[in-house]
């Protein structure tokens, strides 16, 4: 294994609320294994291609974000006009290489070896850029919820929550139709990076289905064994 490719601190936290699907086209297996199980605790969808496979992947994942090794990086960038990418330099890259990697269309350039940390950092600004402004309200049926004010309405009537249960609302609105697994709420919403033995979310869910349901909304269903979701 090549220890002198990435850096990475022991027991950093998790970044909460965002899940983005990420291909992941690195042909080193070490680096490539390295990034699939950290990325994927901080809350990624990872799709891993090797060199052969990864502009097919393309296609079919339609991914956020393309995190590749230099060498997969023009093809990439040429076919992934509308997708982020951000390109793995080689240890010997130069200043040149860098401006060539920009000018080929990449959105960011990471030299080796790297801090996990940066790496991740950088991922989080390049998805923020490129994502569109979120809208201040976020309306489902007769739910709204006013982030700006961080005020909940149902058919009018406010519905007074607590931190947590605002957030917690604000995931499952963002995908009401969606079921959240147990896992994926604890980490985007509490921040945990293992499930454990918690009553947490279950608790938390409880009370929120409760006051929406006193101001008329039948909303937050318990799928059982899987997790929760706010609409049918």
């Amino acid at each position: 294994m090549r220890k002198d490719i990435w850096f990475c601190a022991e027991g950093v936290g998790s970044f909460a609320g965002m899940s983005n699907a990420l291909l992941l086209a690195e042909p080193e297996p070490a680096t490539r294994g390295f990034l699939e199980r950290h990325l994927k605790q901080d809350g990624f969808e990872v799709v891993e291609a090797n060199d052969g496979d990864a502009l097919a992947l393309l296609d079919i994942a339609r991914p956020d974000l393309v995190l590749t090794s230099e060498a997969l990086a023009a093809d990439l960038c040429r076919r992934a006009a509308d997708v982020p990418v951000i390109v793995l330099g080689r240890p010997d890259a130069d200043a040149v290489d860098r401006v060539r990697a920009f000018d080929g269309g990449c959105d960011d350039y990471v030299g080796r070896p790297f801090h996990y940390e940066e790496l991740l950092a950088r991922i989080r600004a390049v998805l923020r850029r490129a994502s569109p402004p979120e809208s201040d309200c976020i309306q489902v049926g007769t739910l709204v919820i006013d982030r700006a004010a961080r005020r909940v309405t149902v058919a009018g009537r406010a519905v007074p929550l607590a931190a947590k249960e605002y957030e917690l609302l604000l995931k499952l609105a963002g995908e009401p139709k969606r079921v959240f697994t147990k896992e994926e709420l604890l980490r985007d919403v509490w921040g945990f990076r293992s499930l454990g033995r918690t009553r947490t979310l279950d608790s938390h869910a409880s009370r929120l289905r409760r006051k929406l349901a006193a101001a008329g909304g039948d909303l937050v269903r318990n799928v059982w064994g899987v997790g929760y979701s706010l609409t049918d």
